[in-house]
């Protein structure tokens, strides 16, 4: 071996490594799915190649023959040796037991070949010094694959075979069954088409080609006579015709300095074969998996803006006392001033109305009595508080119905059934008890931080509604009216009374009479109740708000898993699981591109789905 060819041979181990640990990551990080562990284990059982493949890169390359009953496979495995090696018969089989042929050089121990099974023969001929040549038996004698049948043998033989000589004649070339057997023994390995039968039929090369277009590349065929070939070579004479360019073909493209690259081109072949099967059957399953996702989605959807909307409604019941809290909350960070007055007044009305109550006692027993009802009416505002505050607590008795739950588990099993989820070992096979725990749990999750952010929004609210530009706003217009009621009285007082007479001998006019005073005093609660009404309602709207913004991001918070929190982190393993799939195929297919094809151009192939669908579509 030459220091160029065993760069490139460790080279392709590290390739052949690179590949192999990522197929394995795939293979070890799989989600429980149906179609992931079929997948997984058809790549497992294809590592299983890759490894005997790091073993026999350096042994001859096998080659062996395939095709149908009569098509001449040993007739030309004779020629090609210039031996007699096997039985021909163009009519019946002939072989039944596969024939190794190998040079008497080749340590065939190290081929990984069952060499029970075979009748080995060891041929001293220039043709094997660098392949080692099988002729298989006929693949359409036998309707099934059972134990010792030809087709049985043929399957165990291919996996370990480099290159596939394809016989055919103008009788056989479209014989269905030989076209579906090549289809499923022809990944990892290159192709040699051969026409035999020269001296019998026509050239159908032509129309072979086409027929094989859809599915192989074809680079080349041959159209030989295999006994005129043999009669040759026994006779010493140089072999001619196609049959000469055959045999030198084989003889120099397939040398030990092209093992690399055939083992290669075979092995990314492989891969990629069985990474297209796997692409194509989780694209058959997925979209299952997309419904099941989105059916999760709209449950978990469904049981927030239920808990949400039981939320809001719950704390907006005690809206008047956490207002009543809130208005506190301003006033005392408002300080003392006109309008800060008025909102005190208005916010303890009910107090301040009780307190003249006293004032219209005359006895003792009428105080104590007036006593009795404020106390009844303190006790009874201080229960009001503190049911307000439990209400919090009384959260958990939110009602997720037997009904929604048995409907939601109904749903969800039709689609875990479809998608092919393993149902059994997903966690959330639950009965209706364990889903009423788990919904039970749920609506626990919204009382942690109930309390807090109540308080954290009545105390947020209370700083935005007492900063300066609002309570000079508010003060300004309350004393607007106050500096027009104050100056009109004390134009009358002072001036037109008084004043203005004594300086200018002016007619005096009468003080104000409580006919100004009373309309005055009514102005004064209106405009008061006014500008309390539009601050009051700006804080309920922005005391609803931030409820019903809370409810929401508690509901968003809590339910990130739903009810089926298992199944959830199933499908999102999935998707991701399909993800990577495309991108080992991707990497694959490019180095496939770059990297897979074999120097020989003679060589054959069977087209990955992709290339034959791109090749159908151009084509037409």
């Amino acid at each position: 071996m030459t220091a160029n060819d065993e760069l490139e041979h460790i080279a392709l181990l590290a390739e052949v490594d690179d590949l192999t640990n990522r197929l394995q990551r795939w293979i070890d990080d799989g989600p429980d799915w149906e179609t992931a562990h079929r997948c997984r284990a058809l790549v497992r059982r294809l590592l299983g190649r890759v490894e005997t493949l790091r073993f026999r890169l350096e042994t001859p390359l096998v080659v062996a023959t395939f095709g149908g009953t009569g098509t001449g496979k040993s007739s030309l495995v004779n020629a090609l040796v210039g031996q007699e090696v096997t039985t021909s018969g163009r009519q019946r089989p002939t072989t039944k037991t596969p024939v190794l042929l190998v040079h008497p050089e080749i340590e065939i121990d190290a081929l990984g070949l069952d060499l029970s099974e075979f009748h080995v023969k060891r041929v001293d001929t220039p043709v094997l010094r660098d392949i080692v040549l099988i002729d298989c038996p006929d693949p359409d004698t036998s309707e099934a694959a059972s134990s010792g049948s030809n087709l049985a043998l043929l399957r165990s033989i291919v996996p370990h075979c480099d290159v596939l000589i394809y016989t055919s004649t103008q009788q056989k070339y479209k014989s269905a069954r030989i076209i579906d057997e090549l289809k499923d023994v022809a990944s990892g390995c290159r192709l040699v088409f051969v026409q035999t039968h020269a001296d019998m039929d026509s050239d159908i090369r032509d129309d072979w080609k086409k027929f094989l277009a859809g599915g192989y590349e074809v680079p080349e065929m041959f159209f030989v006579d295999s006994v005129n070939a043999f009669t040759e070579q026994k006779e010493g004479r140089p072999v001619s015709g196609e049959f000469g360019r055959l045999l030198e073909l084989l003889s120099s493209e397939l040398d030990a300095a092209k093992r690399v690259a055939i083992r290669r081109a075979n092995l990314i072949d492989l891969l990629q074969e069985a990474l297209t099967v796997c692409r194509s059957d989780y694209d058959a399953k997925l979209p299952e998996v997309e419904l099941l996702i989105e059916t999760l989605d709209s449950q978990r959807a469904q049981l927030r803006d239920t808990l949400t909307k039981q939320l809001c409604d719950e704390l907006l019941v005690n809206r008047n006392l956490w207002e009543t809290r809130l208005l506190s909350s301003i006033t005392d960070k408002w300080g003392f001033s006109p309008f800060s007055a008025v909102l005190r007044f208005y916010n303890g009305i009910g107090a301040f109305i009780a307190s003249f109550t006293f004032l219209r006692a005359r006895t003792s027993a009428q105080m104590a009595l007036i006593g009795a009802v404020q106390g009844a009416r303190w006790v009874k505002s201080r229960a009001k508080e503190q049911e307000a505050e439990s209400t919090l607590d009384r959260l958990a008795s939110f009602g997720i119905s037997d009904q929604q739950l048995q409907e939601s588990r109904m749903v969800i099993s039709g689609h875990i059934h479809s998608a092919g989820i393993a149902y059994a070992t997903a966690e959330d096979r639950r009965d209706l008890t364990d889903l009423r725990k788990r919904a039970a749990s749920l609506e626990d999750e919204f009382l942690g931080d109930a309390s807090r952010v109540i308080d954290d929004v009545i105390e947020e609210l209370a700083t935005a509604n007492s900063g300066w530009f609002i309570r000079v706003r508010y003060e300004l217009l309350f004393l607007a009216y106050l500096i027009f009621l104050i100056g009109r009285i004390g134009y009358n007082f002072f001036w037109s009374s008084f004043l203005g007479p004594v300086l200018q001998r002016s007619a005096q006019e009468e003080l104000l009479a409580v006919d100004f005073y009373i309309p005055a005093l009514i102005f004064l609660v209106i405009w008061s109740g006014i500008l309390v009404a539009m601050f009051t309602w700006r804080l309920r709207r922005g005391l609803t708000r931030r409820v019903e913004r809370f409810a929401q991001s508690m509901a968003e918070s809590r339910l990130v898993h739903g009810l089926f929190p298992n199944l959830e982190e199933t499908c999102r393993h999935i998707t991701t699981d399909s993800h990577t799939l495309t991108s080992l195929l991707e990497q694959t297919t490019s180095f496939r591109h770059d990297l897979a094809d074999p120097t020989s151009g003679f060589l054959g192939r069977q087209r990955s789905e992709k290339r034959a669908a791109a090749d159908k579509k151009a084509g037409s």
